[in-house]
């Protein structure tokens, strides 16, 4: 029996293997169907035939050896999942997804087919809840009295299928979405606020560029434009607000537009955005689309340059320093830096919905500023809005879980100016130590490190624009940074201590469960402070720790840092 099973064990093993090394080939060409499918093929094939070497009755017999059999179990659960990937979700999806061209996706005459959503929803979400079951079997097994080689498989495993569970489901979401969102059920009208990074605010900026587009059975058409200048202060918060954020943001996302977004909950700010349009404009549109430049620069990788009205090429390159710097340095009025925002908005769009832009990389794009949190959703549509719920285009707070310590660090800049183009903060996780129990947690303290720079010319008081500077507006003197921080810890969390490098305390309150903490700094050119937070995590610990950190004009800092036992 030990030969059957051993000769078996290694047949299963190469086949394994090979299933892994198609699964990643068909992960790196999945926003192009058709080089995926052949891909997908293999992986089924090799995937079966281990499942069949690993589930004869003399197999399942050897299962049962005290040493042995927990390694046996571990290569046929595996298999298993692997092979039940393959039928149930993978080759069907293939099947519908390859029929069609990535040129389906390409805007023609303006109007997108909404037939292509349709086809694949379906096949789409039986693939999603597939692999996520699959996924779920990996993860319940008991890793402890597996040899290392072993557990490593088991953990390359569970991560690819956790990798492949949220891909197809993001592809089950935005089929079951893109079809309504596009008009196919009748007109909807989309308010997109452009998120200004050089004044930061938690989700990333200020709401300064506005635009709204409708879509009527796959077409879409900008219809209108707007600028946060266009907007006074409203007496009181638009929407109510929870007496714990009005504490914590003393009303003001519910009183300017500029502020909207300094919530970090989209589920919020959407809201808030959409009322504040209806009350401006008198129009109700549909839904709430925030951005920002980092994002359009990723299009812009999919488009190509974009000609300006002004003679200005807008590229993927220049996008950022462009729209959040150096139209500051060559206009010293709003009006004029507004019709520069405007034209810049409108000439993308064009360009997208002429379908200029490759499919392929539009996506990839897409996706990119959605893993980032750059591209958020808000929906009025309560359906629609529970299919967003969980992902990363809903903006909401960060959930802890059994597994995973999530905490939040959410930036906000209190100069009044675009000071921030030259403010970075970053940010780390660290484990004070690393002891798992036998289902890998671990109950030591985390530690949460912010430091915030001011990274400005020495001379930024006389060498800056007043728009940039500020100007001292706000008791701020020119050239200074005012940052205000709200860092938030997982739920039910117990903080150890709080310091920062200038020995100042913390304020702060609650919001949803969490702890919050909140912090002000003034940096001149050149100064830092640094904010560190221990916490011991919530129950019997965590096999992960994460922080969601605002968006900001540098693509290369992470917004989400995560640490696992006691490495950063």
């Amino acid at each position: 029996m030990l030969a059957w099973v051993g000769i078996r064990g290694a047949l299963a093993y190469s086949e394994l293997r090979s299933a892994e090394t198609s699964a990643r080939a068909a992960m790196d060409t999945i926003s192009d169907p058709a080089q995926t499918a052949p891909h997908i093929a293999e992986f089924a094939s090799h995937a079966a035939s281990a499942h069949d070497l690993t589930s004869d009755p003399v197999w399942r017999l050897a299962e049962a050896a005290p040493w042995a059999g927990p390694q046996l179990r571990a290569v046929s659960t595996i298999a298993a999942a692997a092979d039940g990937v393959a039928r149930e979700a993978l080759v069907p999806l293939s099947d519908v997804v390859s029929a069609f061209s990535v040129d389906a996706f390409r805007p023609v005459d303006g109007r997108i087919d909404t037939a292509v959503f349709r086809e694949i929803a379906g096949p789409a979400r039986t693939g999603a809840d597939a692999v996520a079951d699959a996924a779920a079997s990996v993860s319940a097994l008991d890793d402890a009295p597996l040899l290392g080689p072993v557990r490593e498989a088991v953990e390359e495993v569970a991560t690819l299928l956790d990798t492949g569970a949220s891909a197809t489901d993001a592809l089950a979401r935005a089929a079951h979405l893109l079809p309504a969102m596009l008009g196919a059920d009748g007109e909807r009208s989309y308010l997109i606020a452009f998120q200004n990074n050089a004044e930061w605010r938690s989700l990333g900026g200020i709401v300064g560029a506005m635009a709204v587009v409708r879509t009527a059975d796959g077409a879409i058409e900008m219809t209108a434009q707007g600028s946060s200048s266009d907007f006074s202060r409203f007496d009181e918060s638009v929407l109510p607000l929870e007496p714990e954020l009005d504490r914590l943001f003393e009303a003001r996302p519910g009183r300017f537009v500029q502020n909207v977004t300094q919530i970090p909950d989209f589920t919020i700010g959407g809201p808030l955005a959409r009322e504040m349009w209806q009350r401006q404009t008198g129009q109700q549109v549909d839904g709430v689309i925030a951005t920002d430049p980092v994002a359009l620069s990723y299009i812009l990788a999919a488009t190509g340059p974009v000609d300006l009205p002004t003679g200005d090429v807008l590229t993927s390159d220049n996008a950022v320093s462009l729209l959040l710097n150096d139209v500051y340095l060559r206009y010293e009025q709003p009006r004029d830096q507004d019709a520069f925002f405007a034209a810049a908005a409108a000439a993308v769009f064009d360009r997208l919905a002429t379908g200029a832009a490759d499919p392929a990389a539009l996506i990839t794009a897409l996706g990119k500023a959605g893993d980032e949190r750059r591209l958020l959703l808000w929906s009025a549509d309560a359906d629609d809005q529970a299919v967003l719920a969980g992902t990363t285009l809903a903006g909401e707070l960060p959930v802890s879980t059994a597994d995973d310590a999530a905490f939040g660090v959410y930036l906000n800049d209190g100069t009044g100016s675009k000071m921030d183009y030259y403010v970075t903060a970053d940010t780390s996780l660290t484990w004070e130590s690393c002891t798992l129990d036998a289902r890998g947690r671990n109950a030591a303290p985390i530690t949460l490190q912010v430091t915030v720079t001011n990274t400005a010319p020495a001379d930024a008081a006389t060498s800056l624009p007043t728009y940039i500077t500020g100007g001292g507006g706000f008791g701020v003197p020119a050239g200074i940074s005012r940052t205000v921080a709200y860092l938030y810890l997982p739920t039910d969390a117990a903080l150890t201590s709080a310091v920062r490098s200038d020995r100042a305390g913390f304020g702060g309150g609650t919001h949803d469960g969490r702890q919050v903490l909140a912090f002000g700094s003034d940096l001149a050119p050149g100064e830092s402070i640094t904010a560190t937070v221990t916490v011991i995590p919530p129950g019997e610990g965590a096999s992960s720790a994460t922080a969601s950190v605002t968006p900001t004009i540098d693509a290369n800092r992470p917004t989400s840092v995560v640490a696992t036992c006691g490495a950063p």
